[in-house]
């Protein structure tokens, strides 16, 4: 007789008893929990961090000057702490700035690069990939930090509403908004759970862990690219490198990522 058809009943029933695989028993963000726990000990972060720290103090530019005097919000040439106190308002520039548009003010005004000729570069080229390396760099001086961005100026908690705003306004030819995926409990795309980003603790581990190295891309993404892409998911007009818009979005998220943890950067999908 076969073997594969003598196997006694009562065996199939002790097989059958069995406990599932711990593999079989996790659950999907689990599965991708774990994933990154292994990945994070080789980061590809660390490069661009690395980088970040060494560009942060290269004589560049047409004034061939470093960024050793850039003002970040606690005092020039100071790194540690600043990612989570940003966007925030500047005095000098008169309007609330991210981590990305401050950089931009400090190459234009200290290096003599053209904050325009950057801000039209694509991601990932040219000078947009230094100032990938350097939001790599000074979100790691602040990694384990809690975030409390600033809220006492008149412009700072207009573009808190602003960006709230801008959150929930539905638009497009999906009708969608940053709200539809990002403003419940419990939703989850591709496999992967969505961050609430009005809530914590939800919300500072979506907006905390920005910038990020992308396995898919194999590249690190700052937050103004996260943004972009989320922009173009929805088919909406894709914003102005490190506008107003972007901004105002950033201050939103960061302020509802109150007392929680920076991880940044990050490894993502």
């Amino acid at each position: 007789m076969n073997w594969m058809f003598s196997i006694s009943p009562l065996w199939l029933a002790a097989l059958a008893a069995l406990p599932l695989s711990a593999a079989a028993q996790k659950t999907t963000a689990e599965g991708i929990a774990e994933y990154r726990a292994m990945m994070a000990d080789g980061n590809p972060a660390e490069l661009y961090e690395a980088r970040g720290e060494a560009l942060w103090t290269q004589a560049r530019g047409p004034k061939n000057a470093t960024l050793q005097k850039c003002d970040l919000g606690k005092g020039p040439g100071v790194v540690k702490g600043v990612f989570v106190e940003l966007p925030r308002y500047f005095a000098d520039t008169q309007r609330v700035q991210d981590l990305e548009s401050r950089l931009l003010t400090c190459m234009e005004q200290q290096q003599g690069f053209s904050a325009a000729e950057i801000a039209k570069t694509p991601f990932g080229a040219g000078e947009q990939k230094t100032i990938e390396s350097l939001v790599a760099y000074v979100s790691g001086e602040s990694r384990g930090m809690r975030f409390n961005l600033p809220q006492a100026h008149a412009q700072e908690k207009l573009m808190y509403e602003v960006g709230k705003k801008m959150f929930y306004l539905r638009g497009g030819p999906y009708d969608f908004a940053c709200a539809s995926c990002h403003g419940e409990d419990n939703k989850r795309v591709r496999l992967q759970d969505l961050p609430n980003l009005t809530k914590q603790p939800s919300a500072s581990s979506g907006f905390g862990a920005w910038p990020a190295y992308r396995v898919s891309s194999g590249d690190l993404w700052s937050m103004q690219r996260r943004l972009n892409d989320c922009y173009r998911q929805q088919r909406f007009p894709l914003p102005g490198y490190a506008s107003d818009a972007t901004i105002a979005l950033g201050v939103f998220m960061g302020v509802n990522s109150k007392g929680g943890e920076s991880t940044a950067p990050a490894l993502k999908r």
